[in-house]
């Protein structure tokens, strides 16, 4: 039976998309321009446990694609076979060879090939997959590690400032230019301000420890992760049509996989309603045994005919099998466009975010710039003897609370990219891997 086709309808171009530089789905990460960066997403992509399966099962399913192929071509065989005469005097020996040749007509052959064929492309999607997710991780959990370690000093910061008011205020209070009430906001102020310490080195020991499976290893070498900041993006757009999406993305190759398969299923079950043809013949030995010792001569035989299998009635079963391979395919083909319609909107959604977090980047950089001038003026201020110490302090932290919303946007904006290359699918395999 010919494939069934299947459903392209995407849009032409991208709603949500701005125009900027595009990198290459190959190596989309290097738009951070981090070395680092991209030493780790290489070694992942080199030791990944996940990944090293996802293509040893290619690698199988490869080997399955090639035997389908010689399923129907001529066999031969040798055998061997004995057996005792009913009073135990003697036995029978017989050897010889066998050969058969069943000639896969009404599609069976072409069928099987296509579930074999479906489970290789269901094999390469489940590794386009891994290989995606393995870059992803690598990437997210790289900017939550560097994100975390900008945060612990920020909030160290703030720590060490929310101690300065605390004692400045019980000075303020024993000197009786203070209250009671401002001592006690500046107490709880510092409470929480140690308390905050403990989220940013949590999260350094668990992105860590997810950089070192990701790159299967126990431990992350200090080498590979030398201290650094949370890698600036520049401006990015998208340079793929939605129409590459049916060529990139896994669940849409998985999808498709499954179509083949289901229509290699439907085809064998159809062809299971009719006959199967085939030849085959041999040539047989046999030799009596008489006692332990004594062998009589052999004779042979040769044997040749065609082999003919019909079912004739059945009560309806293979109809039945028919009937429900049919509706699977008819599933497969609801999946596979359901799978579009998900991929493009996933996609969509992610370059709508993506540029959402750039602008509020951009906003809270400007908020940063505008409180360092303020934190300039106050010390300013200070020296002069215009403002006093609190105020000084307050500044500072007010501007490291905006340094820490805009760390906050920066590390959000990288990991909006993360989700956007994660739902275009990355780069397909290197050429040749699933074929």
């Amino acid at each position: 039976m010919p494939l069934p086709d299947l459903p392209d309808q995407v849009p032409a171009q991208w709603h949500e998309a701005k125009a900027a530089p595009s990198p290459d789905l190959r190596s989309w990460w290097r738009a951070f321009h981090d070395p680092v960066l991209d030493g780790l997403v290489e070694h992942a992509l080199a030791d990944n446990l996940n990944l090293a399966q996802a293509l040893a099962r290619i690698e199988a399913a490869r080997h399955l694609v090639g035997a389908s192929e010689l399923g129907h071509d001529p066999q031969i065989g040798f055998h061997t076979y004995a057996e005792p005469t009913p009073d135990s005097s003697a036995s029978y020996f017989q050897f010889g060879f066998d050969a058969k040749w069943e000639f896969g007509w009404f599609g069976r052959a072409e069928s099987e090939q296509r579930m074999a064929a479906g489970d290789l492309q269901l094999a390469a999607a489940e590794a386009q997959a891994a290989r995606v997710s393995v870059v992803a991780e690598v990437v997210r959990s790289y900017l939550e590690l560097r994100a975390a370690q900008q945060r612990a000093s920020l909030l160290d910061r703030l720590a060490a400032g929310a101690r300065q008011r605390h004692e400045l205020d019980a000075l303020r209070l024993r000197l009786r230019l203070g209250t009671p009430t401002e001592l006690v906001r500046s107490e709880a102020e510092l409470a929480q301000a140690q308390a905050a310490l403990s989220e940013p080195h949590a999260a350094l020991v668990r992105s860590r420890r997810q950089l070192a499976v990701l790159l299967g290893r126990h431990e992350l070498d200090e080498v590979l992760l030398p201290p650094g900041e949370v890698p600036r993006l520049g401006a990015s757009g998208i340079a793929q049509a939605p129409a590459d999406l049916l060529r990139t993305r896994p669940e849409i190759r998985r999808a498709e996989a499954q179509v083949l398969r289901s229509a290699g299923e439907l085809g064998l079950a159809q062809a299971d309603r009719l006959p199967r043809l085939g030849l085959g013949g041999g040539l047989t030995y046999a030799a009596r045994v008489i006692g332990h010792t004594r062998l009589s001569e052999a004779a042979g035989i040769v044997t040749f005919g065609p082999a003919i299998d019909i079912p004739l009635f059945d009560w309806g079963m293979r109809q039945h099998v028919a009937d429900a391979r049919a509706a699977q395919l008819q599933a497969s083909l609801h999946a596979y466009r359901q799978a579009v319609l998900e991929g493009v909107a996933e996609a969509e959604t992610a370059l709508a975010t993506l540029e959402q977090q750039r602008l509020r980047e951009q906003a809270l950089g400007q908020a940063v710039v505008a409180l360092e001038g303020e934190a300039r003026a106050a010390a300013t201020r200070r020296q002069l003897g215009l403002a006093d110490e609190r105020e000084r302090l307050e500044a500072d932290a007010a501007l490291l609370q905006a340094r820490l919303q805009a760390l906050a946007a920066r590390q959000d904006r990288g990991i909006a990219l993360v989700a956007l290359y994660k739902a275009l699918g990355g780069a397909p395999l290197p050429a040749g891997t699933a074929q």
